[in-house]
């Protein structure tokens, strides 16, 4: 019944703007949710911006295919051999042919008008490579913790930039400049899935990009209760890879050390975070590139503040 009011809502919520904008692809990753995955296409087709859909299948069952399938938002879905994890975003925006693409997982969407304002900001301002967004959870639309946490970042605004300077968002809720995305290289492999954000954000801002909050833009977030299990030690693991791919040596052998203690103490995920850390330590060592100075001072201002649920500073 919750999935009935949720789906109609969407729909009244997409008479406040009529006219479709063809600028900005949806990008989905889904894994084994048909019907989350079905809220969300409803969602999204109800969309007054009529954006197109691109759905990343990460090897999902069966009634997940069907709903995919069988949905006339005429999605493109792409399936490929193995679970790609949050790099299926990065087959999602190659495959884009707009010039800035929204992310969604297959338990979020955006609002409408939410796309076109993302557009107008993002041909305003052609320093600006991502937008975060105010992310609005579950049928009671509270605000998710992470809102605060970017509203408060102590980066100084810039005055070629709407909203304010982050270094971190929510990757469900995030709008970005597709040439900017690929040019940075995207999500990185070696992080796979967890906590992935921080380091695209650190690595369109050494590339000159912008990244800010702007909570004019509003996606919605309906995750399941309780949410799923097993992420814990993948934060704690990208975390600690993220430091140890761009931030000085020292800073990153801090954050291993105090991985260790935790993972001495019997810390929820500690130890396997750190068994991955150690296997892909080579890896992350070979693939390390230093920030620029300035990115690098933004990073340390921001180093010690909280970070909502893991997904990054702000």
């Amino acid at each position: 019944m919750a999935l009935v009011s949720d789906r109609c809502d969407s729909r009244a919520e997409a008479t406040d703007v009529i006219a479709p904008d063809g600028r900005v692809t949806v990008a989905v990753i889904t894994r084994d949710r048909s019907a989350e995955m079905l809220r969300t296409l409803d969602a999204l087709t109800a969309l007054p911006e009529r954006p197109p859909v691109i759905v990343v299948d990460n090897s999902s069952d069966d009634a997940t295919l069907r709903v995919l399938r069988g949905h006339p938002s005429a999605a493109r879905v792409v399936r490929p051999r193995r679970n790609t994890g949050a790099l299926g975003r990065n087959i999602a925006v190659l495959r884009a042919r707009t010039p800035y693409v929204a992310f969604s997982d297959d338990d979020s969407w955006w609002s409408p008008g939410a796309l076109r304002k993302a557009a107008d900001l993002l041909d305003a301002h052609p320093r600006l490579g991502l937008l975060a967004a105010r992310t609005l959870v579950g049928p009671d639309r509270y605000e998710d913790p992470i809102n605060a946490v970017l509203a408060a970042s102590p980066l100084p605004c810039a005055p070629d930039l709407p909203g304010r300077p982050v270094l971190g968002f929510l990757a469900c809720a995030c709008v970005v400049r597709r040439d900017a995305f690929l040019g940075a290289g995207g999500y990185h492999p070696l992080l796979f899935f967890g906590g992935e954000e921080t380091l695209l954000a650190y690595d369109l801002a050494a590339d000159g990009w912008g990244v800010t909050y702007e909570p004019s833009l509003t996606a919605r977030h309906h995750p399941e209760p309780g949410g799923r299990g097993g992420r814990s030690h993948l934060l704690l693991r990208n975390e600690v890879l993220t430091l140890l791919l761009r931030r000085p040596l020292p800073v990153a052998l801090r954050a291993v050390a105090r991985l260790v203690t935790a993972a001495s103490a019997g810390e929820p995920g500690a130890r396997l975070a750190l068994r991955e850390v150690l296997a892909r330590l080579p890896a992350a060592l070979a693939r390390r590139e230093a920030l620029p100075p300035d990115v690098e001072s933004a990073a340390r201002l921001l180093d010690g503040r909280p970070c909502a649920e893991g997904r990054g500073a702000p």
